[in-house]
């Protein structure tokens, strides 16, 4: 049997999990995947293959070109980057893992700081010789508006709590009640916006919510005011962004997740100012890279053993 984990851009996977007791040939892809006649041409004979999160599409076209794959899994419990209901009617199993939900609000918190501190504009500066070139913003006292009020939103919003922030939220169909029981007082989305000192994006991405933050959003955030996102890229308008960004229209912005990934040399975000750009690292960590790979293989030993287990859809 042959098992193609793909995306393991790290080399990583193969010492997060036991998969010598499969009695497979695994092959670990490094690089992304370029289009499909590269994903055709690298899981050839493959009936197996692990995704990492939605690094990798699957969709119906490249699924139909997939006669040997006979189980999928991903990494995490959805992944709308493959085409499960296609899958299926291929027979081809899909299986998913569970995953932590603390990585990505700590990283979350990570990003305000470094934004509102200018931590790695003044790293690079001390390094360079220098001292002291920016005025930090403060958390104490201020407001945090968290843009969906889920498992990680509530996290984040724990977390402002406790920096003594006066945390508001907003979502689409927020329960009220819910958020008075976290001390989150639920807001209109104009008054977020408008009045937040750092606005933070946990919010699942649709054809609904894509673009939820576009030009009128961030015209109405206060000047000083900064943006994180560790949730989707759809969900925020990139050129609207970097137009605010270039006008000084807001402090800056935290990016975890981007329109096209790896980012491109040359997109505008790798120059856009006052901004804090991570290659999408929310659940790259060590406790959640033994969760998925190790679920990975004991979905692919359930798999053979004809009792498939975390099935999707």
């Amino acid at each position: 049997m042959r098992i193609v984990v793909l995306d393991d851009y790290q080399q990583v996977a193969c010492r997060f999990a036991d998969w010598s007791g499969l009695d497979a040939e695994v092959e670990f892809i490094d690089r992304p995947i370029v289009d499909d006649d590269d994903l055709v041409q690298v899981l050839s004979g493959a009936e197996v293959a692990v995704a990492m999160r939605e690094r990798t599409a699957f969709t119906a076209v490249r699924l139909e070109r997939l006669p040997n794959l006979r189980l999928l899994v991903t990494t995490g419990r959805v992944n709308a980057s493959i085409d499960v209901e296609a899958a299926r009617a291929q027979g081809i199993v899909v299986c998913g893992t569970e995953s932590t939900t603390s990585a990505t609000p700590e990283l979350t918190w990570g990003l305000i700081l470094s934004v509102l501190r200018s931590i790695p504009a003044e790293d690079a500066a001390v390094r360079g010789g220098g001292w002291q070139s920016t005025v930090g913003g403060d958390l104490d006292g201020h407001r945090l508006g968290v843009v969906g009020l889920g498992r990680l939103g509530t996290k984040v919003a724990r977390v402002g709590a406790a920096f003594g922030m006066d945390v508001v939220a907003w979502s689409q169909n927020l329960d009220a009640e819910r958020a008075d029981a976290l001390g989150v007082r639920a807001v209109s989305k104009d008054e977020l916006f408008s009045t937040a000192d750092v606005v933070t994006l946990h919010y699942k991405l649709s054809e609904r919510s894509r673009g939820l933050v576009g030009a009128a959003e961030l015209a109405a955030m206060k000047s000083d005011s900064i943006l994180v996102n560790t949730s989707r890229a759809g969900l925020v308008d990139t050129d609207a962004l970097i137009t605010v960004l270039e006008a000084g229209g807001i402090r800056g912005a935290g990016l975890d997740v981007h329109d096209e990934e790896p980012l491109p040399v040359d997109h505008r975000l790798r120059s856009a100012p006052r901004t804090v750009l991570t290659p999408h690292l929310g659940y790259v960590t060590e406790d959640t890279y033994r969760i998925f790979f190790t679920q990975a293989v004991e979905d692919i030993a359930a798999w053979i053993a004809g009792e498939p287990i975390r099935v999707l859809g």
